[in-house]
């Protein structure tokens, strides 16, 4: 695909597998040039870049950080600055969870971890793309979309209280930042998944949690990446144009 001055540049942080990876499949089928975040596994980072290129990405890089560190923050948006094209888009995916436990059994580090990752990570990088997007920065606008989790209902009791906490914080946020930048030509929205058939919940030590959820799910299946990259990517679009503190579930019912 042919780049264009007006070719969108979108941000897509935990990219590297899952709902990131789909999106950022995505976005390159509709002509993002895409800057692909990762925090461990480089390989499988490239591995999507590649496929972008592959799908009509004019522009697809990977990108190191941990987001929990601001530092790490300022220096992937330092490698976004390198970017031929302006920042138009941020999809502030990446998050973690833990094994499952109760409160009284987790350590303030996990805590901490959590916190630092799930929000503070997300809130940082909404900041360095608002300055550049912004038109209080002389930006040109542009979108964010906050991943939230349907286990902000819920609250993930006996699971990931952690988790589901550090979500319902993103909803906050959402819908905060959305209104301080709506005038500024930056549009904030979040998506809101239900179980999901990734790799994340591998990392709670639950890798066939997907699978075993599935009978008591109203659709009697978890969703896949692509159906969350879906919302995302309808968010990031013009067709979107009027919508901005949404959260939008992506749950099926649930």
């Amino acid at each position: 695909m042919q780049a264009t001055p007006t070719t969108p540049l979108s941000l897509v942080t935990g990219a590297s597998q899952g709902i990131g990876a789909a999106t950022a499949r995505l976005l390159a089928q509709r002509g993002h040039a895409l800057i692909v975040h990762f925090a461990h596994r480089a390989d499988l980072a490239q591995a999507v870049a590649q496929d972008c290129l592959r799908l009509g990405a004019p522009h697809a890089i990977i990108a190191q950080a941990d987001l929990a560190h601001e530092a790490e923050v300022m220096a992937l948006f330092a490698e976004v600055d390198k970017s031929p094209f302006a920042l138009s888009g941020l999809v502030n995916n990446a998050g973690i969870v833990d094994q499952t436990a109760r409160l009284d059994a987790m350590s303030g580090e996990r805590l901490r971890r959590m916190l630092d990752v799930n929000v503070l990570g997300p809130m940082l990088c909404a900041r360095e793309a608002v300055r550049r997007m912004s038109s209080r920065h002389g930006g040109r606008g542009g979108v964010i979309v906050n991943v939230s989790s349907s286990a902000v209902r819920s609250g993930s009791p006996a699971q990931y209280v952690d988790y589901a906490a550090s979500k319902g914080a993103i909803d906050t946020f959402t819908q905060g930042l959305a209104r301080e930048v709506a005038a500024e030509g930056v549009r904030v929205s979040a998506v809101r998944p239900g179980i999901t058939d990734t790799g994340i919940h591998a990392t709670g030590g639950e890798p066939d949690r997907a699978q075993q959820m599935a009978s008591v799910l109203p659709m009697r299946r978890a969703a896949q990446p692509e159906e969350v990259a879906q919302a995302i990517a309808w968010l990031m679009s013009d067709e979107a144009s009027y919508t901005a503190g949404a959260i939008l579930d992506v749950s099926g019912g649930r």
